[in-house]
Formats: structure tokens, sequence, C-alpha cells
């Protein structure tokens, strides 16, 4: 099994208080969705991701936006299990090999796509979703590059990732609604464990 494979969605999330962050992903293993890709956009992050692996095993635990070469490393050292770039460059698929860790380098081209297909990726990350074209975009390039599979983030919402999950080339979606800021400030762990319970109940990937 690969990290397209584990869940239909991948909770994005960001964390500013590592203090929500062990109840964060305890509700989400509760609502079925037992991957969460931290983002390391606040000074929280870190200690976030090593909360995580400490407290909850039952969670597979990943960084997200990598985009500098210390980062891998650091992620890797704070428990991190996969890492997610929004884009790369040479230099960082080169950090992000060389943690050992399973990961996926954010493309949003044709060209970028085949770039990293010469260097053996076959999963990778499209970023961002919307913006680059959407469903129909993915759709469009299935057949001339067919050995690609994409983690789409960015703009996927409950109204639009069944669209994606229905392209052939699609393993599963990246989703930032599953952890609104303000559910998250008044700490209401049980309507994140409802939003990850209807992600996972609604998000069906047909049959490949």
């Amino acid at each position: 099994m690969t990290l397209l494979d584990i869940v239909p969605v991948i909770p994005v999330v960001v964390v500013r208080d590592a203090a929500h962050a062990v109840p964060i992903a305890k509700a989400l293993v509760e609502g079925g969705l037992p991957v969460i890709e931290l983002t390391l956009r606040t000074p929280a992050a870190l200690e976030a991701i090593k909360r995580i692996a400490e407290e909850v095993p039952e969670i597979t635990v990943g960084a997200g936006t990598i985009v500098d070469t210390a980062q891998p490393k650091q992620a890797a050292a704070n428990g991190a299990q996969f890492l997610v770039s929004p884009g790369s460059t040479p230099a960082l698929r080169a950090a992000m090999r060389d943690s050992g860790l399973p990961h996926l380098p954010g493309v949003s081209t044709v060209s970028e796509v085949l770039t990293l297909l010469e260097e053996g990726y076959t999963e990778l990350k499209f970023f961002p979703a919307e913006p680059a074209g959407g469903a129909a975009y993915l759709r469009a390039i299935h057949s001339p590059v067919p050995a690609a599979r994409f983690c789409p983030t960015g703009g996927i919402t409950p109204a639009n990732m069944g669209d994606y999950l229905a392209s052939p080339n699609v393993g599963c979606v990246g989703g930032s609604w599953l952890t609104p800021a303000d559910v998250v400030a008044r700490q209401d762990w049980a309507a994140v464990a409802q939003l990850a319970e209807t992600a996972r109940s609604t998000a069906v990937r047909p049959a490949r």
C-alpha cells in the first residue's frame, strides 16, 4: 500500500498551538481517517508532529509544505512518517530522498510530471489543484502520461472531491476543510471527528 491508497482524503492541517495536535489526531482517527499531513507553516508544526508521533501511534503522521532542504531531516527527527512538498527542485527532492521517508513532490505542469517520471517517481502531489486546472486537467493528462498518479490538493472541497476521485489517475485528495480554524479554536473535537466521518463515508474511490 502506498500513501495514495491509505485513505481517500488526507487531512491537511495547520496547527498553531501544539496542544491541539493530539486531540485533532485522535478525532481524525475516530472519524475513520488515520492519516494527517501537518503543514510546516507555523512555529508549532514540528512539535505538533512530535506529539502526535509519540501519543497517537494509530495515525500516520506526515509533514507538508516542505519547501527547503533542511525540513525533511527536521521532520523525520520529530517523527514524521512521510513528506509532501507543494513544488520541487532537484535539491529539495534529494533532501526528501535522503530522509528515507516516503514523499510526494509537488507538480502543476506536464513538464514537471515528465521530469519526475524520469527520476522514478510515479506518485505526486498536484498543487494548487483548482487554480492549476482541476480534475479536468488531470483527466486530460492521463492518456498521454498514464504512469503518473496524483494526490491533488488546493481548493478541494466536499462538493468537488468526487470529481477528482473519479479521475483514473487520482489516488486520494488532500483536504483542509476537515479542521476549520474556528472549530479548532473552540476545541470542538467531536465536530472534527464528524467532518472526518462524513468525508470518509462520501469520498468513494471507483474500482480501478
